[in-house]
């Protein structure tokens, strides 16, 4: 049993490392020196090459790395063999914190003072309370989850939609496609943290816009085909939208000549929501190869058909 490692940004060395702390006889393999490919029987990647996972005829289970499967799911050489999906705590946690981090920003208005400090105008602004101001979450998934119940925590109202019923305690959950505009309706500061379906794809979109109230706020940390980006920039030019950050793009990284460079009302920042720590990460994958040694059910798989 072999375990075959790819990633364009996670270190192999510091993941082979902190895998081996819990199993010392693990075969790890990176995809470039992979040795005998009939060896290997699972694959622990993000972005893959085309075809590469193919190339390993005794493949079983593949490991994500992150928690979308969509990385994987864009190769046609795709083998048809379980996929694990990662849902761990620095992941998730590290993306709930982002979108508190933005919801905030969003609540307590911080790109005006950011603005003024550039003018050294003192002009004082005072915040509603969080009570007042109502985050919609648009997935409510174990990220989606976890960040609707740190922004209860703070004190907002908080709700969730989802494509099927799910309940976090202490938020109104809304779910199917009948239920997205009653969401919407309600909904101050908008968060995305969808999975990419081809029923999500596009959602973000003037239809959507015009639904949530005059000066609402989106912050998007799902996908960058769910955006309509040109209905975004319509939406902020007529006031639909007061501004929005966002994570994550339809191409990446976002072209130097792209218009959310320099745009005054969004935010920008590159994909980086998110990551799982190779500490916390291995220790999950490395209870999963247990499992898989040992013949036994594996977590968070991804349903093919619904797409995570």
């Amino acid at each position: 049993m072999a375990l075959i490692f790819y990633s364009p940004i996670n270190p192999a060395d510091l993941w082979e490392a902190e895998l081996k702390k819990h199993i010392p006889d693990l075969d790890f393999r990176r995809l470039e020196a992979p040795g005998d490919p009939a060896e290997i029987d699972m694959a622990l990647c993000w972005k893959p090459p085309p075809g590469a996972l193919a190339a390993f005829p005794n493949l079983k289970v593949i490991f994500s790395l992150a928690a979308g499967p969509d990385h994987l799911l864009s190769d046609p050489e795709l083998p048809d063999v379980p996929i694990v999906r990662m849902v761990e705590p620095s992941l998730t946690g590290g993306v709930a914190e982002y979108i508190v981090l933005h919801v905030m920003r969003h609540h307590k208005a911080q790109r005006r003072f950011e603005e003024q400090q550039k003018a050294r105008l003192w002009k004082e602004y005072f915040a509603p309370p969080a009570g007042t101001r109502r985050v919609g979450i648009m997935g409510l998934g174990a990220i989606g989850g976890e960040a609707a119940r740190m922004l209860k925590a703070v004190g907002f109202d908080v709700a969730g939609w989802s494509r099927t019923p799910k309940q976090v305690a202490g938020v109104t959950s809304f779910h199917g496609a009948d239920q997205l505009v009653d969401i919407l309706a309600r909904t101050d500061i908008l968060v995305c943290i969808l999975p990419k379906t081809p029923q999500t794809e596009g959602i973000l979109n003037a239809d959507l816009f015009a639904k949530l109230p005059q000066g609402a706020s989106i912050v998007n940390a799902g996908r960058g085909d769910q955006l309509v980006e040109r209905d975004l920039l319509d939406a902020l030019e007529s006031g639909q939208l007061s501004e929005a950050t966002l994570d994550v793009f339809r191409t990446e990284p976002l072209p130097e000549v792209h218009p959310f460079w320099g745009h005054p009302r969004i935010t920008v920042t590159p994909h980086s929501a998110g990551d799982p720590f190779a500490d916390s990460g291995a220790r999950v994958v490395a209870e999963n190869i247990l499992r898989f040694r040992r013949g036994e059910a594996l977590p968070h798989l991804l349903d093919r058909e619904a797409g995570y």
